[in-house]
């Protein structure tokens, strides 16, 4: 698992709102957004995660019940393969909540603990290099 920021995912109901709010308020910069789904915000170490109703993280779970802000944020660990860490952590018995879903930012998995609190493995999509 990589190291170098703390993640935190929060769903929102407008991606566009949330993002103004954390950079225009909380001194946040824009690192990466695919509107209306996701955007991604950074300050410091810590990178906040927006996931509006059309992102990865907010679609429907297995047994159909709807993610929505408040109930399903998460910590959320960058991992560098993502089918290795479900692998370990299945044969360690961990109860996964979710199947892998596949967003514009890359693939994800949702596990809970053992109080039932939820945590996400994310492996990013290979993005190409920018050009200046």
């Amino acid at each position: 698992m990589t190291e170098d920021l703390v993640s935190v995912r929060y769903l929102v109901d407008d991606v566009a709102a949330a993002v103004e709010f954390y950079t225009q308020h909380l001194g946040f910069s824009e690192h990466f957004t695919a509107l209306p789904a996701f955007a991604d915000v950074t300050r410091g170490r810590l990178r906040l995660l927006l996931s509006g109703p059309a992102s990865s993280a907010g679609r429907a779970m297995p047994d159909g019940t709807r993610p929505s802000p408040g109930g399903w944020n998460r910590i959320h660990f960058v991992v560098d393969d993502l089918d290795t860490e479900i692998t370990r952590l299945r044969e360690a018995g961990v109860r996964f909540r979710s199947d892998v879903v596949t967003g514009p930012g890359g693939r994800q998995i949702v596990f809970d603990d053992p109080a039932g609190n939820p945590v996400e493995l994310f492996q990013p999509a290979a993005r190409p290099p920018r050009s200046r």
